[in-house]
């Protein structure tokens, strides 16, 4: 089920924090608060989806809830990260090539992409909210889903975060726990949260919302995940090409031999 004024009131709530963040960012000079942003309006736009759609059932309530524990989990890992360090090497990059003023460009750059991109993914969110059908078989199989992908991000995501706090560590290339089987194991989980949403707009018939799943896969893959980390991650880190070598870059599998 679509509904045009719903999704439309998902949009103007997706701007409206986007330009409210961008309006933050500019005394800090800083625009990687856009990696914090980017689940929160997630957790926005179903809120307003609830709210706003004409009737909403289980799986609305079931939607805001998965929503809402990965979008704010993901949050505050990435604040914690980035508290107190400079400007994202990515983000430094655009400021670069963009000035003079790219204060004012960075709104529809950075911000703005960002929140009618994130938009457009909600869709499958916005239509498992307004169809009230009752909860079924697909619905818990999406619930199993995601916790797969919200396991395998966040145990990644620690492993990770845990690795870089050694001293031991620098220079050398995350090998260890989830990171053995896969090169990026928190992007799989994220997509394994994605397919998982879709999978409740699926439940309530809307199979065509299949776009946003691939979106996010193809973001992960060639965009601003994999394919970008792994640009130069071999000048920075002298064992990775032997560790690629061996190891799965998005699908957990034995490492090779």
């Amino acid at each position: 089920m679509f509904d045009l004024d719903t999704y439309a009131a998902g949009l103007a709530a997706s701007l409206g924090m986007a330009v409210g963040a961008w309006l933050v960012s500019i005394p800090m000079r800083n625009v990687s608060i856009a990696d914090s942003l980017w689940s929160l309006l997630f957790v926005l736009m179903t809120l307003v989806y609830v709210l706003v759609a004409p009737a909403a059932g289980d799986r609305a309530l079931l939607t805001l809830f998965l929503v809402g524990v990965w979008a704010v989990r993901l949050s505050a890992y990435l604040t914690q990260r980035n508290w107190g360090q400079p400007e994202d090497r990515r983000y430094q990059a655009i400021r670069r090539e963009n000035e003079p003023g790219f204060w004012l460009k960075s709104l529809y750059m950075v911000f703005g992409l960002q929140a009618i991109l994130a938009w457009i993914i909600s869709l499958p969110l916005m239509t498992a909210v307004v169809t009230p059908t009752p909860l079924g078989w697909l619905d818990y199989t999406a619930v199993g889903l995601w916790l797969i992908g919200l396991a395998f991000e966040a145990v990644a995501d620690a492993q990770l975060a845990a690795f870089k706090t050694c001293p031991e560590s620098q220079g050398r290339v995350m090998d260890g726990g989830l990171w053995r089987y896969s090169r990026h194991p928190n992007y799989f989980g994220e997509a394994c949260v994605w397919w998982g949403l879709w999978l409740l707009a699926a439940a309530s018939g809307a199979w065509w919302t299949i776009i946003s799943p691939l979106l996010m896969t193809l973001l992960l893959l060639r965009v601003s995940g994999v394919t970008l980390l792994e640009g130069d991650i071999v000048d920075r880190r002298p064992g990775y090409r032997e560790y690629a070598a061996r190891t799965n870059v998005f699908v957990p599998g034995p490492p090779r031999t």
